[in-house]
């Protein structure tokens, strides 16, 4: 799929978003090895820290459904503002690919490309689980 058609999805869920107190709705949308794709919004709520992106939504979905091997994931908030991955998305996206792809627009509206391994140089890896996830 290419990564701009991962974009539209990305901006579908982004109509889901539940985000009352940022006025800052984002839409994700991941591909499997498979081939599915696999939706996610950022969901907040009113005690801030328990929120989550819609990244990690995405993956956490995908995962629950039985999906482990991700190629690419594609982040959207709209025409006019940047959307990379934050810290902990990029943390979550490593643990399970982390040479998958991910797209994003940048400030100027284009969609930049990077590895996960790029975004989150020396990410955090527990080899301790006997190889398997």
């Amino acid at each position: 799929m290419k990564p701009k058609d991962l974009m539209i999805q990305a901006a579908l869920a982004r109509k889901a978003s539940y985000s009352p107190y940022s006025k800052f709705a984002v839409g994700a949308a991941l591909l499997t090895r498979s081939g599915r794709v696999v939706l996610g919004c950022n969901v907040e709520n009113s005690s801030f820290g328990l929120a989550c992106c819609a990244e990690r939504t995405a993956i956490f979905k995908a995962v629950s459904e039985g999906e482990r091997d991700f190629v690419a994931v594609a982040v959207t908030a709209g025409k006019g503002h940047g959307a990379a991955p934050c810290g902990a998305c990029r943390q979550v996206l490593h643990e399970f690919s982390p040479e998958m792809w991910v797209y994003f627009h940048d400030d100027a509206g284009k969609i930049v490309r990077k590895k996960v391994s790029a975004l989150l140089t020396n990410g955090f890896r527990l080899r301790s689980h006997g190889g398997k996830r």
